[in-house]
């Protein structure tokens, strides 16, 4: 038993000094919260509802839920091979006379696990039932964020399509007021072609970002499991308060992660397959037991066997078989190791993006208020003849556009939330 054991790496080991190793997040946090659950960023019942419907009708998710029962199944047969082997075998026949003889064989087989072979293989099967656990929770943790990031989103297009609105009939207003303005000779056709081609640009703009907003709804409603929307669903345009999920320790917060916990199962499962391929090459114990007779209970006889294999000729493809074990073990490791990686950059980046999008948001607010003055000012002095129209709709769409640049800002920060949320190895309840 020890000399297979030594053959088998201690992969499991490594993958937690890995973890343990990783620095402190690479950005500090301000007005951040410490929480437990994702949807702990996000207080609202109608969210919840929908993420609580989600997890129910939703496919991607129950297909991971039936991956989970396969595993569950998987891990029996495993068990099973531990166990005593019984069969029964009938015969009957005819001789000259017509007469008819019967026969019954039971038949008992029972491999003694001399070495933890078919231990191992059943702990192989229940480490994939815990990857299997956590592969259920990324996608239950993965379908809430999406969902949230989609009610966002339909908060965003909203409130692009009010500002849209306001700039086209803004730009209306200027066509009017230009029309009368030329009436008293006071302007050109060349102002209102002007005015009018902004308009036009804005319609189209418009057209998009109500497409837009039916299309998320659509995915709404398909991360809900259905075609349609609900009869009592109702998304407003304002934007929820989104919290900004407390970044501890990595360790700590990155052993919350599903992802990274699926992967540690899996490097376990695969090292004890390793281990029970590499118990394949030491000798075996098979116990048998026969009971015969007619009828199987007219003058039974037991037969009682004890056999005792070595594998032999079949010695280099169970070495093979062995080797290959070990690297899909060694696979899984690094497959691990992408995973943890992956991981830091996720934090890391979520982190910084935080802080820049508040910058970002300071910086455009203050663009905001002077170009809402500055439009203001444009529209006295248009009125009086001092600039022109080409000026006064630079102006105006300056300002209209920094509101949208602002609006997408603020949904960019609290997406970003939710994605630090997840990244940091928050999910929903279980």
């Amino acid at each position: 038993m020890s000399c297979s054991s030594q053959k088998v790496s201690d992969y499991q080991s490594q993958a937690i000094d890995s973890r343990e190793q990783i620095t402190p997040w690479q950005y500090g946090q301000q007005d951040a919260t410490s929480m437990t659950h994702l949807t702990d960023l996000i207080n609202m019942t109608e969210l919840t509802r929908f993420i609580d419907q989600a997890m129910k009708q939703n496919p991607s998710v129950q297909q991971t839920a039936i991956a989970l029962q396969i595993a569950y199944a998987q891990s029996g047969v495993e068990k099973s091979e531990g166990l005593p082997q019984a069969s029964v075998n009938s015969t009957s026949s005819k001789d000259e006379g017509s007469h008819t003889t019967y026969g019954s064989e039971l038949s008992i087989s029972w491999e003694v696990d001399l070495w933890q072979k078919i231990s191992d293989n059943i702990k192989g099967a229940e480490m994939d039932i815990a990857s299997s656990k956590a592969d259920l929770q990324a996608a239950q943790d993965a379908l809430a964020a999406n969902i949230m990031r989609t009610w966002l989103q339909i908060n965003l297009q909203q409130k692009l399509i009010k500002i849209e609105q306001q700039r086209l009939a803004s730009l209306e207003h200027n066509e009017t007021f230009i029309i009368e303005r030329y009436r008293s000779g006071l302007g050109s056709l060349e102002d209102l072609d002007d005015a009018r081609t902004s308009s036009a640009s804005t319609r189209a703009t418009l057209a998009e970002y109500q497409e837009r907003y039916a299309q998320y709804q659509r995915t709404m409603w398909q991360l809900l499991g259905q075609d349609t929307a609900p009869s009592d669903a109702s998304i407003s345009a304002d934007f929820p308060t989104v919290l900004q999920p407390l970044a501890a320790l990595p360790n700590q917060d990155l052993s919350r992660r599903p992802d990274l916990q699926s992967a540690y199962y899996t490097i376990y499962a695969e090292q004890y397959r390793a281990s029970a391929a590499y118990k394949a090459l030491l000798p075996s114990i098979n116990l048998s037991a026969q009971l015969t007779g007619d009828a199987l209970f007219n003058s039974p006889a037991w037969t009682l066997l004890g056999q005792l294999t070595a594998p032999l000729f079949e010695g280099g493809k169970l070495r093979a078989q062995a080797d290959i074990a070990e690297l899909t073990a060694e696979k899984a490791y690094w497959s691990y190791k992408e995973t943890l990686l992956t991981a830091v950059n996720e934090v890391n980046n979520a982190l910084g993006q935080e802080q820049s999008l508040s910058r970002q948001q300071s910086h455009i607010n203050d663009a905001l208020e002077s170009a809402n003055r500055s439009f203001a000012n444009y529209q006295t002095k248009y009125r009086q003849g001092l600039v022109d129209i080409i000026d006064l709709l630079s102006v105006q769409q300056q300002t209209f556009d920094l509101e949208a640049q602002l609006t997408q800002l603020i949904y960019d920060r609290l997406v970003n939330r939710i994605d630090l949320g997840l990244a940091l190895g928050l999910g929903i309840s279980k």
